[in-house]
């Protein structure tokens, strides 16, 4: 299934969600899961071809967010330089699977602000985790910072616990009128 979010903006529900931006830039927000693959081809296949990426952009590096990479052969691939630095540091702890780590093989760039979006740095799931705040719609994708009832686990290899509140505390500060989470949950 794929649902309309606001003009331009659609969203894949899956474990691990994906957004496609149809800009003048055709962007996604974070690939999910390996296991969601049929269902990431299956319905955004619908609306664009794969080939026509231009950026692939992951709010952070764990395999339920960067599972499907490898469906998007031309686009460039962005995350926080907290996070390329801890999937150089330790492949396997920053994706949380070896297999997807051995396989991870694309060029990550830096991620910065960009056509309209602004780039908010939200330590805790991760160090490198990353939200995107889109201002002109008030949408905030939040990747597994912020959730509708809760926000993602702080107890894995790259996770910095005592930095998650003051990231909630943060996006408080945006007024945003609809939420896109990297989970349904």
């Amino acid at each position: 299934m794929i649902k309309k979010i606001s003009d331009k903006i659609w969203k894949i529900p899956s474990e691990g969600n994906v957004y496609f931006l149809d800009f003048e830039e055709k962007i996604i927000i974070d690939t999910s899961a390996r296991i969601n693959r049929h269902i990431i081809e299956q319905f955004l296949g619908k609306v664009v071809d794969f080939d026509k990426i231009n950026k692939v952009i992951f709010t952070h590096l764990h395999l339920d967010h960067i599972g499907n990479f490898d469906l998007f052969r031309n686009a460039k691939f962005f995350a926080s330089q907290e996070e390329i630095e801890d999937f150089k540091k330790n492949p396997a702890g920053a994706t949380l699977d070896p297999f997807i780590a051995k396989n991870f093989n694309v060029k990550l760039n830096p991620i910065k602000d960009f056509e309209g979006f602004k780039i908010v740095k939200t330590p805790g799931h991760t160090r490198g985790s990353i939200c995107l705040w889109y201002g002109h719609k008030k949408i905030l994708f939040s990747g597994d910072t912020l959730f509708m009832n809760g926000y993602g686990r702080i107890d894995l290899p790259t996770s910095v616990p005592g930095k998650m509140e003051e990231s909630l505390n943060k996006l408080k500060a945006y007024d945003y009128e609809i939420l896109c989470p990297g989970h349904d949950y």
